[in-house]
């Protein structure tokens, strides 16, 4: 049973690793004008023409990278927040976390752009991060006066749909020049990416899930209830504090650099426990995202792809994709309560 086990676990790491692969390549080789891999190889070695190089350095590859760490934040802030809440539709969208972030990025963008100020990285995800703990404050508020999690996701909907209009209210007001600006990032999209914003993206990111992975032992110990995790000596208040702020700079990163991106957090961690056959975090955290990073690459790909040269809003994409899945979890719960009753 064990060996059998671990062979599932390896195949599945093996077949995420080689999506991920086939998924960025195809992000390289494809757009307005396609390439071929030896024609990208050559482009990043710096001996193609400076067409190409310029395609592929400048537009594609900070992109497709940015698409793979990004949707792979986005993924272990979902896995987080189902942890915490012990829900498994519990996620940065659902719960209007990213809606948060998204207003007070808004308001900084336009600040900024009405000012002739130059945003940098560090303040967009410091605003994002303001965003997603006021969302997450209201949230954790909510959550001492209700009991059922039913209750709690449709609070946060609410949530997110009053940060959601307040930005479309802000941004009605804004200057005609900063409109294109804001809208286009309110869709949500991984296009105008810098590399630059890459080697940020890939700092934050790569802190917070290799945090995240260093409480795989006390979230195992939490997923039995808190009363056993007492017992086994976690620290519930610094615990669940951790958990919470992990999340939240998780999705306030996607969301300063993407947008808000939806479904992402919910559908890839459900995705990945259910072919892994485990919940536990040492194996999910990791698997999810890869597999955060293979679904916005697909989903990426797609957006680009299926009616160029017009390009899709990345939130389209990972909903028709990301929705299903939400349904399915759904029902998998409320059929699992069934078989429990």
């Amino acid at each position: 049973m064990t060996k059998k086990r671990a062979l599932r676990r390896t195949i599945g790491f093996a077949a995420l690793l080689i999506l991920t692969a086939v998924f960025f390549i195809l992000e390289l080789v494809s757009g307005t004008t396609a390439l071929s891999v030896s024609e990208v190889f050559s482009a990043l070695s710096g001996s193609s023409d400076t067409a190409a190089h310029t395609i592929v350095a400048n537009i594609r590859l900070p992109r497709a990278i940015a698409a793979a760490l990004l949707g792979g934040a986005l993924s272990v802030s979902g896995f987080l927040l189902q942890s915490f809440f012990s829900n498994p539709i519990a996620g940065p969208y659902v719960l209007g976390i990213s809606s948060g972030a998204k207003l007070t990025v808004a308001l900084a963008m336009m600040f900024s752009l009405q000012n002739g100020i130059m945003l940098n990285s560090a303040a967009m995800v410091g605003a994002a991060f303001v965003g997603s703990m006021l969302s997450m404050g209201a949230i954790l508020l909510l959550s001492g006066k209700v009991r059922n999690m039913a209750q709690l996701i449709v609070a946060g909907v609410m949530i997110g749909y009053i940060c959601s209009a307040v930005t479309e209210l802000a941004v009605t007001f804004a200057d005609d020049a900063n409109i294109v600006n804001l809208h286009n990032w309110s869709m949500g999209s991984f296009s105008g990416i810098s590399m630059d914003n890459v080697k940020v993206i890939a700092v934050i990111v790569f802190a917070a899930a290799a945090a995240s992975f260093m409480l795989s032992k006390p979230m195992s110990a939490y997923q039995l209830g808190e009363s056993y995790a007492q017992n086994m000596g976690v620290d519930l208040r610094l615990f669940k504090l951790a958990l919470i702020l992990l999340s939240s700079i998780l999705s306030a990163c996607v969301t300063a650099f993407a947008g808000p991106v939806s479904f992402v957090g919910i559908a890839v961690p459900h995705l990945v426990k259910t072919a892994f056959g485990t919940a536990k975090p040492i194996i999910i955290i990791p698997a999810s995202f890869i597999g955060g990073a293979v679904f916005c690459l697909m989903c990426d790909l797609i957006a680009r792809m299926l009616f160029v040269p017009v390009e899709l809003s990345i939130s389209t994409i990972t909903a028709v994709f990301g929705a299903p899945i939400v349904i399915a979890a759904m029902l998998s719960r409320r059929g699992q309560k069934r078989g429990v009753s």
